[in-house]
């Protein structure tokens, strides 16, 4: 490639988002500007059919999490494109996917009610009835018998696909997906409950687009971390996270987490992954223990992981976050191998009446105060007799705050078997009150994740 080209390719090319070099006939080229490979990459579309959907009643987080999606299968996200229950705006923006993309994905309208309307846009499009899937409507049947309940007739519509089409099999609802060429553009049709649509897509969807060969593949894996913020992570990796990289690295805040998303193009899959491993290794080395986890790892995964491999206990006695450590950690499936339960002590009187805080010690020091988080985390590792407990006490606001205990002051108690500690945190006090919880929930756990590893608390220091 000359100079002036490769010149060219670095200039197309974006940390975390997927820009391509244009033909002349509009059509990408390249691996999103990261390969700049000569052949054309296909583009895909992403539509979400759904008036809840264009009023903002409902945020749309299936389409961020199928252009994640597509992207690693090697496609160009051409259009994301939102449109509300009215059958000549599908019509029409389905028109023009058939002539535009060479993948199209759609989401949501294909319930029972008559306000779905995908089925009989895409049988309209093609200019095709609607036939009865007999196996299709075979599962609906199943899936209402196994809950006791007769399916109703309504139902019956979602086994109609059209004539052309075929059903991707649904093994979480009713509704089945429906596969079908659209023009140019191979469409696959699914629902808009994001748990299905995922199952969906990678069962059916995913294993045909990888299948269809003949092009760079894009892989990505995501790295998350808690203890430092973005702009300490970005200075720490700073040429990692530069742009004409390959892989690319991109970061994303969400309540103090922070994820690292490493996108490498590759002609192989196995030459992409020796590409991400290269890069998780470096930015480990760099970043070291604020790194908790990878991919779908979760704070309450990883540190549930290492309570168990430790044949460790553990309880929660909880105020200010009202049980958000609790559920972080039964988000996790066995959980209960090494999660006893927890008291939610919101009301001074039952932290006092359950966890046995003194009088004497609420008056002196106050709810929101190291001693009384390091006497609610003792109690709860005496009363449910595990091997450690965390406790949480804090001002979540909006009121309640004071010039000495400001909106956003928590305390987290630590006790293990060796002994107890509390730790001060200051998340506000310009900070919505969802924020300030759910930050106390995740540092406490990383406290304990931190603590199970031996590597010293960084999160805070001991009060």
């Amino acid at each position: 490639m000359a100079r002036a080209d490769r010149g060219v390719c670095q200039a197309a090319r974006r940390v975390g988002k997927v820009f391509s070099l244009s033909s002349g006939d509009g059509r990408p080229s390249g691996a999103g500007g990261y390969g700049c490979s000569q052949k054309p990459m296909q583009r895909a579309w992403i539509i979400s059919c759904g008036t809840e959907l264009t009023l903002g009643h409902l945020a749309d987080t299936n389409a961020a999490w199928l252009a994640e999606r597509l992207t690693e299968c090697g496609l160009h996200i051409a259009r994301l494109a939102t449109v509300p229950d009215e059958a000549a705006e599908l019509r029409a923006v389905l028109l023009e996917a058939a002539a535009d993309c060479d993948v199209l994905v759609m989401t949501g309208g294909l319930g029972p009610t008559d306000d779905d309307m995908t089925r009989a846009a895409l049988a309209d499009v093609v200019g095709q009835p609607l036939d009865l899937d007999a196996a299709s409507l075979e599962r609906i049947r199943v899936f209402f018998t196994l809950r006791n309940r007769d399916m109703p007739d309504r139902n019956r519509i979602q086994a109609m696909i059209p004539r052309s089409g075929r059903a991707i099999p649904n093994g979480c609802g009713t509704a089945p997906g429906i596969a079908i060429q659209l023009g140019r553009a191979r469409c696959y049709a699914l629902p808009g409950v994001p748990f299905e649509m995922k199952a969906m897509f990678n069962d059916a969807v995913a294993p045909e687009l990888r299948a269809l060969g003949g092009r760079e593949v894009l892989l990505a894996r995501h790295l998350h971390c808690l203890g430092r913020g973005e702009s300490d992570i970005a200075t720490e990796i700073r040429d990692i996270l530069m742009p004409g990289r390959n892989p690319a690295v991109g970061t994303r805040a969400d309540v103090g987490i922070i994820s690292l998303r490493i996108l490498a193009a590759a002609p192989t899959r196995a030459a992409g992954e020796k590409m991400l491993d290269a890069d998780e290794h470096e930015i480990r080395a760099r970043l070291g223990p604020i790194v908790f986890g990878r991919d779908e790892e979760t704070l309450g995964s990883v540190t549930g992981e290492l309570l168990r491999a430790a044949s460790a206990t553990l309880g929660t006695a909880e105020s200010c976050t009202g049980g958000l450590i609790g559920a972080l950690l039964t988000d996790v499936p066995g959980s209960s191998r090494y999660y006893a339960g927890g008291v939610v002590a919101y009301a001074n009187e039952v932290k006092q009446r359950l966890l046995g805080v003194s009088d004497e010690l609420l008056a002196e020091h106050g709810a929101v105060s190291a001693p009384v988080a390091t006497a609610m985390a003792s109690s709860a590792r005496t009363a449910l007799g595990t091997d450690y407990a965390l406790s949480v006490t804090g001002i979540a606001g909006p009121d309640g705050g004071t010039v000495e205990k400001p909106v956003g002051l928590v305390y987290i108690g630590l006790a293990t078997p060796a002994g107890v500690n509390a730790y001060e945190q200051r998340f506000g006090p310009d900070v919505p009150r969802g924020v300030i919880r759910t930050r106390a929930a995740r540092t406490a756990v990383d406290l304990l994740r931190r603590e199970l590893l031996a590597i010293g608390v960084a999160v805070g220091l001991p009060v």
